[in-house]
Order: C-alpha cells, then structure tokens, then sequence
C-alpha cells in the first residue's frame, strides 16, 4: 500500500489533517510531522525525513505539505530518505483525503495516489 505524510507547520493541524484522512480511508498509513523540534511553528528537515523512513516497508510515499518551507524541507527530507516519495501539489485537507482513499485500492501506485491528491486542487466548494 502506498504509505502517506501529512507536513504542517502546526503538529496539531498535522494530526486534525491525519484524522480526518484516516476517518475518510480507513486502513492506510498516515504519517503526521508539523512543528518545529522546540514546539513551536514550522518544519525540520530530520522530523520529515523519519516520518518518510517509517513507512520504508510501503509501495511508496505521497507527501502532503501546506506552505513554502515546508516544501523545502520535505523535498530535502526526500533526498536523504530511503523511500520513493513525490510531493502533490494539492491542498493539503482535501489532498489528504483524497490521496488516503485511493491509496486504499490493491492497484494503488504513488504515481495514481498523487494525481488523485492533486485532483483535489480542481474541487470547487461552493
């Protein structure tokens, strides 16, 4: 199964955005980092890189992000890990979800798992 992450420069908007992914999904592995090492906002590189280590043993990694340094961070994080990972280019909640419910088909690659994560970007909510 295609493993994902959820990177926020919240941990608790990391951990709201998991739940409400997994709540939606069901049985997938959701990694969720947001924060920095002292507890405050924003994103460490290490942090990222062993939430994408933790799911090594996965067919791959979508990674969801929220802002710019967070993208920084995860594609640096990508480069160190052991794991095929790619960054959607989706909203973060909605990619998620998305991402997490099509991460659940037996056909799922990273490559179907993150077109269905950067299809959320098309929803319109009104």
């Amino acid at each position: 199964m295609v493993g994902l992450v959820v990177v926020s420069h919240s941990e608790r908007a990391a951990e709201g955005i998991r739940e409400v992914a997994a709540e939606m999904a069901g049985d997938v592995s959701i990694e969720a980092v947001g924060g920095d090492p002292d507890g405050g906002l924003g994103t460490s590189t290490p942090v990222i890189q062993e939430a994408l280590d933790a799911l090594a043993d996965e067919k791959g990694v979508v990674v969801l992000v929220d802002l710019g340094s967070a993208v920084m961070n995860t594609e640096l994080a990508i480069e160190m890990a052991d794991v095929e990972a790619e960054i959607a280019d989706a909203p973060i909640l909605e990619g998620a979800v998305n991402a997490a419910v099509a991460a659940t088909s037996p056909k799922a690659t990273v490559e179907s798992v993150l077109e269905a994560a950067e299809e959320a970007a098309e929803i319109s909510k009104l």
